[in-house]
């Protein structure tokens, strides 16, 4: 990510080293906030009921509202996540990195994740909220 000129990756030093999301980011540029994207379609359906399939699906509904403002994966600075199910979660680790991966590369923005009883949409199991920062 150092090489995107308008972030900074604050990694404290002696800390470990996050795997899969920094610690914190500093940036400069136009701010865009995009509501939780659950997994469903452009017609509002869910195709799957897979956890990674609906975080993929969830990923890329981010990415297409994102450039509507002009931006990219890159322009993200924070994703917090929302799960039905923690285990869920990390009994998908390596197949959800891959799906993070083939949409976002290896940019890894400040990340939580929180496990919440229930989302809106009955069949959801995760919704995302971004945040970004697109250069000036």
């Amino acid at each position: 990510m150092e090489h995107v000129k308008h972030l900074q990756v604050l990694q404290p030093k002696g800390w470990p080293q996050p795997k899969g999301y920094a610690h914190g980011i500093a940036a400069r540029g136009r701010l865009v906030f995009l509501a939780g994207m659950v997994g469903w379609n452009r017609e509002g359906r869910f195709e799957s009921q897979d956890f990674v399939a609906q975080a993929h699906q969830a990923l890329k509904n981010i990415l297409e509202t994102l450039a509507e403002a002009g931006g990219r994966p890159e322009h993200l600075v924070r994703l917090t996540w929302f799960v039905t199910s923690k285990e869920e979660y990390l009994n998908s680790l390596p197949a959800l990195g891959e799906a993070y991966r083939a949409l976002m590369g290896r940019h890894y923005p400040a990340m939580t994740v929180v496990e919440v009883s229930a989302l809106v949409e009955e069949e959801a199991k995760v919704e995302i909220e971004a945040t970004a920062v697109i250069p000036e």
